[in-house]
């Protein structure tokens, strides 16, 4: 019989690794699927072999804390496949991890997909030697990414699509948005996405909340959304509750986060934000280490995927580490949401965007190169 191990490392790869999920079932619906699986991937019938959230951690200190764990997982998710013997294992985004347990896995006869490429075009182009060794098909989800790859050897690389930009395709409107949070369609709506991890949040919400009280002042009637995903401390958002915020359910049925502007972290979010063509405020604050080595390392003017894939560009502002202050954070904010050209300049370059991504199912492409590999 057919069977498949799958994994992810973060919220994010949960979302992704789910369609894939439901892609494989459909195809192979009597193949059993396995792995290392997020809340949305059980969903779909993925049966965990460990749980997704033993490998939540954020920035290197973090990391060294929590190795001995992730050690376990590893060694855990080897010991099973090599048990049970997957025809093909699909790992999902989370590369650090994933680039050593493919080539472990590898090593036992099993191959694999590597299902969104490591940002190495970024940063760390030396770890393109590792890539090599740690897969059998790489599936891209930016169009530059497969020149960049092919020129540095990796041979079966492709292009297969971008989940962000197909999944931001339909959704609520801003309208409906509004209608749903039972706020007037006049009343300005602001979507505050403070992360997922709990570190992250830790960073984001305090300055966050002091945005909204401060914000309040300038536009007295103005609206709060945060969209929760799933999995994530709902405590750790409490400040936000309390300064009367909504939440929204981030896997509600036609989920769309179109608001009149948006402050957000660093991340997917910021990208599906422009595909939903909100307004954005990008922001982002780590330990001084993680930020210190960053600046160092990655070889772009940009930190937002938007950003980048519109030619390494600050279309979208970008507030990072020191710059990601409450008096920077109303200055690029209060524009987008009093100014509507300022706001029209970030909605016309969006459009842009969404004409480069395409709309292709990337799901269907790395389940086409699954059956490629049996």
């Amino acid at each position: 019989m057919t069977r498949f191990f799958i994994s992810a490392g973060e919220t994010s790869g949960d979302l992704h690794a789910a369609t894939v999920v439901k892609a494989l079932k459909t195809r192979f619906p009597d193949a059993p699927i396995h792995g290392i699986a997020g809340t949305q991937m059980v969903v779909q019938g993925c049966e965990p072999v460990r749980h997704m959230s033993e490998l939540n951690v954020m920035g290197l200190g973090d990391v060294l804390r929590s190795l001995s764990r992730i050690k376990d997982v590893e060694a855990s998710v080897i010991g099973w496949c090599g048990t049970q013997k997957p025809d093909v294992a699909i790992l999902v985004d989370f590369s650090s991890f994933h680039m050593r347990l493919g080539r472990k896995l590898r090593a036992l006869g099993i191959p694999v997909v590597h299902f969104v490429a490591p940002k190495l075009w970024a940063w760390g182009s030396w770890r393109v030697r590792k890539l090599r060794k740690s897969q059998d098909r790489l599936a891209c989800i930016l169009p530059f990414e497969p020149e960049w790859f092919a020129k540095r050897g990796i041979k079966d690389v492709r292009y297969v699509g971008n989940p962000s930009a197909v999944g931001c395709a339909g959704g609520w409107t801003m309208a409906e948005l509004k209608a749903k949070l039972e706020i007037g369609e006049e009343k300005k709506l602001l979507a505050l996405l403070p992360g997922s991890r709990p570190q992250e949040l830790r960073m984001h919400v305090p300055i966050l909340t002091e945005l909204l009280q401060h914000i309040r002042l300038e536009i007295p009637d103005l609206s709060c959304v945060v969209p929760v995903a799933p999995g994530v401390d709902r405590e750790l958002l409490e400040p936000l509750w309390q300064q009367g915020a909504k939440q929204i359910d981030r896997t509600a049925n036609g989920y769309a986060m179109r608001a009149d502007a948006a402050v957000a972290v660093s991340g997917t979010a910021t990208l599906e934000l422009a595909l939903w063509n909100t307004p954005t405020v990008l922001v982002y604050r780590s330990s001084p280490v993680t930020i210190f080595l960053a600046r160092r390392l990655v070889n772009l003017t940009c930190a937002g995927l938007a950003n980048i894939i519109l030619g390494d560009r600050p279309v979208m502002p970008e507030l990072i580490q020191e710059q990601c202050t409450l008096d920077h954070i109303m200055s690029e904010l209060m524009p987008l949401l009093r100014n509507e050209a300022a706001a029209q300049n970030q909605r016309d370059e969006f459009s842009e965007l969404r004409r480069i991504l395409g709309d292709k199912h990337a799901a269907t492409g790395v389940v086409d190169m699954v059956e490629e590999l049996l």
